[in-house]
């Protein structure tokens, strides 16, 4: 495991919504087919950084409990809770499994290589997206957990969780590639997003059939 979290028993978790229902905010840029192939790439992608490190997806859809079987991670399945709610049910079940830290992340991240660098052993470490309004990633000591209050102003509600935990350091920490998910049109030309986009989206410059 990473050197800065040897001491630790830390788990990776990641809620992922139903392909088919993910990336709506593409509507009208790509089809809907194209918007559920992108979401599994990115999807894949988050959960491949986190291969070496027990992983867990939160999830209430089959197709995305087979995925995540295929990649290696375990699936915690929470049918009907929500973002927020399968997400605080996910870190009790991992804090009951014997885990002591916890690294929750989007699925939809663009650069997700560094993921693992934002797991420090008792810290609290918070990932802002570019825009200071939502938590891409955050982490922290099960003795010390966050409820998740995602949506929009996430950031602002998990840092003013986080600076209420006494005795546990915290770092807001602006990564210039875990800032970046894949939400909007405008997010596709992102330069940093393009130059890792696959080469069958439609959307890629790259395509041979665009």
């Amino acid at each position: 495991p990473p050197p800065t979290v040897a001491s630790v028993r830390l788990a990776v978790l990641i809620p992922v919504k139903r392909f088919t229902a993910a990336k709506g905010r593409l509507t009208g840029v790509l089809s809907a087919a194209d918007r559920a192939a992108l979401a599994r790439w990115m999807a894949s992608r988050v959960v491949d950084v986190a291969a070496e490190i027990p992983t867990f997806v939160a999830c209430d859809d089959d197709d995305v409990a087979a995925w995540a079987h295929s990649r290696g991670a375990e699936v915690i399945w929470g049918a009907g809770l929500g973002l927020n709610g399968a997400v605080d049910d996910g870190v009790e079940r991992i804090g009951t499994a014997g885990f002591d830290h916890v690294l929750v992340s989007h699925a939809d991240l663009a650069r997700p290589d560094r993921l693992l660098d934002v797991a420090v052993a008792d810290r609290i470490t918070l990932v802002p997206d570019r825009r200071h309004d939502g938590t891409n990633v955050m982490s922290f000591p099960m003795r010390a957990p966050l409820r998740a209050s995602y949506g929009g102003g996430s950031f602002r509600r998990h840092l003013d969780q986080a600076l209420g935990r006494r005795g546990v350091e915290l770092e807001v920490r602006s990564d210039l590639d875990l800032s970046l998910d894949l939400d909007t049109g405008r997010d596709l030309v992102h330069p940093l997003i393009r130059e890792v986009l696959p080469a069958w989206l439609p959307t890629n410059p790259a395509n041979p059939t665009r």
